[in-house]
């Protein structure tokens, strides 16, 4: 059994080595890149895209709603997790809220990156209109945010307090920031009880409110009437994409933490076997929506949706879509039925696969359907019959991709990934100071 020492020694926050270094530059690289490329587009005006009267969202809003669902992993996994009280989840939940305030933070950040005219974005709140659905995702997106960030930093205050002494010889400036941050926690009585009631309600609401933006996002689209989106369980659809989504960053950031923070003996193979059976659930769900999305259209299908089902199934959008519903989606659950795909590497590479298709999947529910106008396409230019991202378009969203993991690097560099007063207790260390203090 570990002691406390090696606990906190093995568990507190490090110093970037070479390869961290180099991968916190590259990410500054790809987002200095991106800041040029919008400001260029601030300037120009949004010729420099290959949005038109027909794509107008393109793939900034397929970005946006990819940041969103992604969020949904503090819902899907914290809250549910924390509430239901299963203990496996100590070595992942940290990480999970940290995915979690970084995608939600993009996800507002890229929502204003979409509008031709930032400097009007104080319209949506100045002019909202209730009956608009705009209007609750500009209210639900930051109320987001603050639970996300306050669900990440209660159950923090312990450790902080740890790291305040652990760092009091070492790194006494490091050591009074943390100091200022844990609150002046101590573990009273008192403190222990309002702890495990905020965490607690801050869990239900992040849940609720995890679902709320599911489904306004849901909304925004199925409100339009537009073929491809007309759907009564669009939000059902979103809600379960996301689960599929969050859980697929989270097994992939939980890999690389564990390797570069060599937290073997924290983060186990059991943990990952139990994250690839969710990600095979959250899989098995979204199929069944994806089924229920695309299959009953195709007996029931008007003309005009009959032409968007074609452009999926066997036209323009076909390649993309089987490859994303086949590789992205059937193959993983395939995979993880076997004890091996749940094995840590094979679970990193099919969490990888998981993303990157959830991903594309956004731009496959966005871009074919508005090119499949409710009027027909006629007397416009050529160009505006088909649409693929400009370069400008392109560096932008990588920009953001690169914004959101220099988030998480960053807070992981500074934060301890796995709890470390929590893995104490529960590994019943003696002599510990602070003990049985619930996060």
């Amino acid at each position: 059994m570990r002691n406390y020492d090696t606990i906190v020694a093995d568990l507190a926050p490090r110093k970037f080595g070479r390869r961290g270094i180099i991968w916190i530059s590259i990410l500054s690289l790809l987002i200095v890149l991106g800041i040029i490329a919008y400001v260029d587009q601030v300037i120009q005006g949004q010729k420099v895209t290959n949005m038109n009267d027909y794509s107008l969202w393109g793939i900034y809003i397929s970005n946006f709603v990819f940041f969103v669902a992604t969020s949904f992993v503090g819902s899907a996994t914290v809250a549910i997790l924390r509430l239901t009280k299963n203990e496996w989840r100590t070595p992942l939940v940290r990480i999970a809220e940290i995915i979690t305030l970084a995608c939600i933070i993009m996800a507002g950040i890229t929502i204003t990156i979409d509008m031709a005219r930032p400097d009007r974005v104080m319209n949506l709140f100045i002019h909202a209109r209730l009956q608009s659905p705009i209007t609750w995702d500009i209210i639900i997106i930051p109320t987001f945010i603050v639970i996300s960030l306050l669900l990440l930093y209660f159950p923090l205050l312990p450790d902080f307090a740890i790291l305040k002494k652990y760092y009091a010889e070492s790194k006494p400036r490091l050591s009074k920031w943390y100091g200022k941050l844990s609150l002046k926690w101590t573990g009273n009585s008192e403190q222990k009880a309002l702890h495990v009631n905020s965490i607690r309600v801050l869990s239900i609401l992040i849940l609720m409110a995890g679902v709320l933006l599911q489904t306004i996002d849901a909304w925004l689209f199925s409100t339009t009437y537009r073929i491809g989106w007309d759907s009564s369980a669009f939000a059902p659809y979103f809600i379960s994409g996301a689960f599929v989504a969050g859980i697929g960053a989270l097994v992939t950031v939980i890999y690389v933490v564990r390797r570069t923070r060599k937290l073997e003996n924290y983060i186990t193979e059991y943990h990952f076997d139990k994250m690839g059976k969710l990600l095979a659930l959250a899989c098995i769900i979204y199929l069944f929506f994806n089924i229920n999305e695309y299959v009953v259209p195709f007996f029931t299908a008007k003309k005009g949706e009959d032409a968007h089902l074609h452009s999926l199934l066997v036209g323009n959008y076909a390649f993309l879509f089987w490859l994303v519903t086949i590789v992205g989606l059937v193959l993983p659950v395939i995979l993880l039925f076997f004890k091996k795909g749940r094995k840590p590497f094979s679970l990193f590479l099919i969490g990888m696969i998981v993303v990157i298709g959830s991903w594309w999947k956004r731009y496959i529910i966005i871009t074919p359907t508005l090119q499949e106008p409710i009027l027909p396409i006629q007397g416009v230019p050529e160009s505006w019959h088909s649409y693929f991202p400009s370069m400008h378009e392109w560096v932008i969203t990588v920009a953001t991709l690169a914004m959101a993991l220099l988030i998480i690097t960053l807070l992981i560099r500074f934060l301890p990934a796995v709890p470390i007063q929590r893995t104490a207790d529960e590994e019943e260390v003696a002599g510990i100071p602070l003990k049985k203090i619930p996060s």
